[in-house]
């Protein structure tokens, strides 16, 4: 009876063994489950807690812009207007207080940034590919050059670009303008494309040259599709600081012809008060061509990532 008997106990003893084991393996796994939503779930909330501490001001500036001037001084803060208005939208696109109506700074500031952006663009691609494909004497110190350039002040480069741009006769000119912003814009386009360069394989390049491919085609047909993510990136840099300056278009430009959008909100800061309406409502449109570049633009950010390396 003891012989019979002793084999189906260990075997209960193995049930129970394998089933506390799968007990513990089930509980185990619960326990990573439920911490691994927890994490997910802080994760989400401290990204919702970013997204509404970053929107909240754009929200604010909208609402603000659509408020008649009882909300606006209203002693109690209001999140959505009490009184819906398009009366500061009115007043600034017909350009109320100065000599032009909007259109004519938003063109001004359109060709402003626009050839700002493409001259630039290309400039800093050339000399990016050369930088990072062509081994020349002093290359090493043309990069650091870039990189101190960028780390001086803007205050301390206003009185020589005023001098020189007053001895060119372009001071108080869109030209003038123009010139500074591009070379404002090089230094920053450059060091970032050249990474981009960099990092297009050599062998794409050589396997074209094999194939009969011109330095030309080389260049348009395989580096320029690999660098265009890089070359719209840059290019997004370069608008939105262009269409966002005020420093340097207050220094250069005095005539009102010229004036930049961001020029005309000073004039929306009165001496004895400041038309926060206006002010927000212009705010709000000038935010609408940035937003609408950038759809433009993100679309060959992501496609331009592929594109170019299958050859056809």
């Amino acid at each position: 009876m003891s012989t019979a008997t002793k084999p189906a106990s260990k075997r209960g003893i193995t049930k129970r063994g394998t089933t506390d084991e799968h007990g513990a393996g089930k509980r185990a796994a619960t326990k990573r489950a439920a911490s691994k939503r927890t994490r997910k779930i802080g994760l989400n909330a401290a990204g919702l807690a970013v997204f509404l501490f970053a929107v909240f001001p754009v929200f604010w500036m909208v609402m603000t812009a659509f408020k008649s001037n009882e909300d606006i001084n209203s002693p109690v803060p209001l999140p959505v207007p009490v009184h819906w208005t398009l009366e500061h939208f009115r007043a600034v696109i017909s350009g109320q207080g100065l000599e032009f109506g909007l259109f004519h700074f938003f063109l001004n500031s359109a060709i402003v940034a626009l050839v700002t952006v493409l001259v630039a663009g290309l400039i800093s691609l050339l000399a990016a590919y050369a930088v990072a494909r062509i081994r020349f004497r002093g290359r090493a110190s043309f990069l650091v050059m870039l990189i101190i350039v960028q780390m001086v002040p803007l205050e301390a480069l206003m009185l020589p670009l005023m001098l020189n741009a007053q001895r060119l006769q372009m001071l108080n000119s869109l030209i003038g303008l123009i010139v500074v912003y591009i070379g404002s814009a090089l230094g920053f386009s450059i060091l970032m494309l050249r990474g981009f360069v960099a990092a297009v394989p050599r062998q794409l390049e050589e396997a074209a040259a094999i194939d009969g491919a011109s330095g030309r085609t080389i260049f348009w047909r395989i580096t320029f599709p690999l660098v265009a993510p890089g070359l719209a990136a840059t290019s997004i840099f370069s608008f939105v600081t262009v269409w966002n300056e005020f420093v340097i278009a207050f220094a250069f430009l005095k005539d009102q012809e010229h004036y930049l959008l961001p020029l005309t909100l000073s004039y929306h800061f009165g001496r004895t008060q400041v038309e926060w309406g206006s002010i927000m409502a212009a705010s709000t449109l000038f935010t609408i061509p940035v937003m609408i570049f950038f759809l433009i633009v993100q679309r060959r950010m992501v496609s331009g990532l592929v594109a170019g390396a299958v050859k056809g």
